[in-house]
């Protein structure tokens, strides 16, 4: 299937590992240039030297996404080297500790708004100007069924990401008339290196939640994710916006 995304610029936050670095592949098999942020220079080096051994056009910038002067240098440095974003994926994101309301200092729930919302409304807001005089855009963020049903002992996260939502869909509202479509994807417990050991130590008890486990034998991959952006990406998703599409397994069924 054709998806339309040759020679589209596409910025990726959390790039360098897990969903990002898979979203990341997937954009770039599709044809576009993929630029792609993250805190460890490291992994940032190890999947450029990856992806330009598949033949990939990428950039890779050092960033931290609560700070807006690397926001700005990461997009300043995609219009420099690649062009004009045309795709924004907001992947990067996180929990800071798991414990009850009456345990979670304020100062918790500052950070998670920070990481998980305003990062993304901040370099939506670079973005924006540029898709709406082309009149054609993309952009995808990565939420959490914790922001969908909410999680006990994880308000401040389920806070944070069910913020994204709201935003989101008045965001669309906004934007449509400019072609551009604002969209969100939520997944659950994910196989990836950052949940690797936790995952060992559950076993049974987590897969038991999925239903798609109990006949996969397997829980979300991170290619489950990509494959899901590189669609809402694509031409074949134009009239999809607004909304949030759950691959999660069937963990959650809301609404």
């Amino acid at each position: 299937m054709d998806l339309a995304l040759q020679d589209k610029v596409a910025m990726i936050t959390g790039g360098s590992h897990g969903l990002g670095k898979q979203a990341a592949d997937s954009l770039a098999r599709e044809g576009c240039k993929v630029a792609i942020c993250a805190r460890g220079q490291e992994n940032l080096d190890a999947t450029v030297a990856e992806f330009k051994a598949k033949g990939y056009e990428v950039l890779a910038v050092q960033a931290d996404v609560m700070k807006q002067a690397d926001l700005k240098n990461f997009h300043d440095q995609t219009i420099k080297t690649l062009g004009e974003a045309d795709i924004l994926v907001n992947n990067a994101g996180g929990r800071k500790g798991v414990a009850d309301f009456q345990e979670t200092g304020v100062e918790t729930f500052r950070e998670g708004m920070e990481f998980n919302l305003m990062s993304p409304v901040e370099l939506i807001a670079l973005v924006l100007p540029h898709m709406r005089e082309q009149r054609w855009g993309r952009i995808i963020s990565i939420i959490s069924d914790a922001g969908r049903v909410g999680e006990p002992r994880l308000v401040a996260y389920s806070m944070a990401k069910a913020g994204v939502v709201g935003f989101s869909k008045a965001l669309a509202k906004e934007v449509g008339r400019y072609c551009i479509t604002v969209n969100c994807i939520s997944p659950a417990t994910t196989a990836t290196e950052a949940t690797q050991a936790w995952l060992q130590a559950q076993g049974e008890r987590i897969m038991r939640q999925y239903p798609l486990a109990k006949g996969l034998n397997r829980l979300g991959q991170p290619a489950d994710i990509a494959n899901a952006v590189a669609f809402l990406a694509s031409q074949r998703a134009e009239w999809i916006t607004g909304q949030v599409l759950s691959v999660n397994g069937g963990y959650s069924m809301a609404d």
